[in-house]
C-alpha cells in the first residue's frame, strides 16, 4: 500500500490533503521522499517559529527527553514554572499562565475564565462574549462557536454553547455590549478571516472603554503571538495590556502547546480548569528554546531585518503582478496578498507547489505567507523567485 492509500484507508478524511511526504527538514528548507527541495512560505501554519531542525531546539528537545519527559500536574514542573516567568517578563505582562495543548484549548481556558469572572464579581450574572465576524477561534464545539464565521456553524454539531454574538467590526462593539455581557473576544490580525490588521487607534480606544465599562477584553494571539508581529505579543505592538491573551502555535517551535495568560490571577482556583499533558517537561522545555532564539534575534535587531526584508520582497511581487492582488496585507511575518478571485488565489497556491514552494490559502481570496521567524534572506529571495515563476502563467 502507498503512503496515500493508508493514509484514505485508516485515516479520518477530515483534510484536503497534498501527498507530498517530506522526510526532512533544514531551516526554511523541507525535503521530500525523492530528494526535491521545498521553500516552506508556511512553517506549519506559523508553528515552526524557529525553523526546521533548528539546533538550539533539537538540543533543548534530546536533553530534556534523556531526562523526563511527562509527569502529572500535580507535582511541580520546572520548565513550566520558568516559562511562564519568561512570557510575563517578556510581554512585560502583570500575570499568571495556564498551558494546554492546542490554541482552542487556550481559548476555552480564556473563556472559562471569562465566564467564572460574570459569575463571581458582580451582582447579576454576565456570560455573554462578544466576537467579530471573519474570526477563528478554534475547532471545539465552544470555540467554534465562538468563531465569527456562519460556514462553522452547521447544523451537523448542534446544539452549541449560547452566550455568544458577532458583530461586523469594532465601531459595532459598543452598541452590542448589555448588562450580561463579561467580554469581548478578538484576534488584532485575523489569519483565517484574511491576514486582516486592525487599525491601532482603534484597537487603543476600544480596550479603554472595555476597562471603564469592567468588560474583559480577550485578545487571541494563537497565530500573532510569539514574535509573529515584531514583539513576543501583538499586543505590544498596540500598546494594550488585555484582560486576558491566548498563544499557542509558534510557542513551541513545532511541539504541541498552548497558553491563556490573564491579570485575573485569582479567578480560577485548584479544580476549576487542569489539562493532562499541558505544559509539560517536553512542551514547556520546547517554549523555553523558542524564546531564547527569538529574543536574542528582538534584541539584536535581526528580527525587524527580516521582517522589513519579507516586507520589500512581497510588495515587490504585488506591485509587479497588481493584475492579479488588489493589496498586500498583514504585519510581520503574518502576510498577505489579495487576490482578484477566489479562481486566481486557487491557481496560485496549486503552481506553488508546482514550483515547490508551499503557500496558504486564507479567507477574502487571500494568499497567505507565515514563513519561520529565522528564515534567511536566500530562503526568501528563492522562495520569492519561485513564486514569480509560479504565477506568471496565470
Amino acid at each position: 500500500m502507498t503512503l496515500e492509500q493508508l493514509d484514505k484507508k485508516y485515516g479520518l478524511q477530515t483534510y484536503n490533503r497534498n501527498y507530498t511526504n517530506f522526510v526532512k527538514g533544514e531551516g526554511s528548507i523541507l525535503f521530500a521522499e525523492n530528494g526535491d527541495e521545498y521553500i516552506d512560505f508556511a512553517s506549519g501554519i506559523a508553528v515552526n517559529s524557529v525553523g526546521h531542525n533548528n539546533p538550539v531546539l533539537v538540543s533543548a528537545l534530546q536533553e530534556q527527553v534523556a531526562k523526563i519527559i511527562h509527569i502529572s500536574n500535580l507535582q511541580i514542573i520546572e520548565p513550566q514554572a520558568k516559562l511562564a516567568e519568561q512570557i510575563c517578563t517578556l510581554a512585560n505582562y502583570d500575570g499568571a499562565i495556564f498551558f494546554a495543548n492546542s490554541g482552542a484549548e487556550a481559548n476555552e481556558g480564556a473563556i472559562k475564565i471569562a465566564r467564572k469572572y460574570g459569575e463571581t464579581k458582580f451582582d447579576k450574572k454576565r456570560y455573554k462574549v462578544i466576537t467579530l465576524e471573519h474570526s477563528f477561534h478554534g475547532r471545539t464545539i465552544t470555540t467554534v462557536k465562538a468563531t465569527g464565521q456562519e460556514s462553522f456553524h452547521t447544523p451537523n454539531f448542534s446544539p452549541y454553547p449560547d452566550g455568544f454574538s458577532y458583530v461586523s467590526n469594532l465601531d459595532a462593539v459598543y452598541e452590542s455590549i448589555d448588562d450580561e455581557t463579561v467580554a469581548v473576544m478578538i484576534e488584532l490580525v485575523q489569519g483565517e478571516g484574511g491576514v486582516q490588521p486592525f487599525e491601532k487607534e482603534k484597537i487603543q480606544k476600544l480596550a479603554n472603554f472595555l476597562k471603564e465599562k469592567d468588560v474583559l477584553l480577550i485578545v487571541d494571539e494563537v497565530q500573532t503571538g510569539i514574535y509573529r508581529t515584531g514583539k513576543i505579543l501583538a499586543s505590544n505592538v498596540y500598546e494594550i495590556e488585555p484582560d486576558i491573551i491566548t498563544m499557542a502555535k509558534g510557542l513551541g517551535g513545532g511541539v504541541p502547546i498552548g497558553a491563556v495568560m490573564t491579570k485575573h490571577k485569582d479567578v480560577l482556583v485548584a479544580g476549576d480548569h487542569g489539562s493532562t499533558f499541558g505544559g509539560n517537561y517536553l512542551s514547556t522545555r520546547a517554549g523555553l528554546a523558542v524564546l531564547e532564539v527569538l529574543s536574542e534575534m528582538d534584541k539584536s535587531g535581526k528580527l525587524i531585518e527580516t521582517l522589513a526584508y519579507f516586507t520589500v520582497k512581497l510588495k515587490e511581487v504585488g506591485d509587479k503582478y497588481s493584475n492579479l492582488f488588489t493589496e498586500e496585507v498583514g504585519l510581520g511575518l503574518m502576510r498577505g496578498l489579495r487576490a482578484k478571485n477566489n479562481e486566481i488565489m486557487k491557481a496560485v497556491l496549486s503552481n506553488c507547489m508546482e514550483k515547490r514552494l508551499i503557500v496558504l490559502p486564507a479567507g477574502k481570496n487571500t494568499v497567505r505567507f507565515l514563513p519561520s521567524l529565522t528564515i534567511t534572506a536566500d530562503e526568501i529571495d528563492e522562495g520569492f523567485k519561485r513564486f514569480e515563476e509560479a504565477i506568471s502563467s496565470i
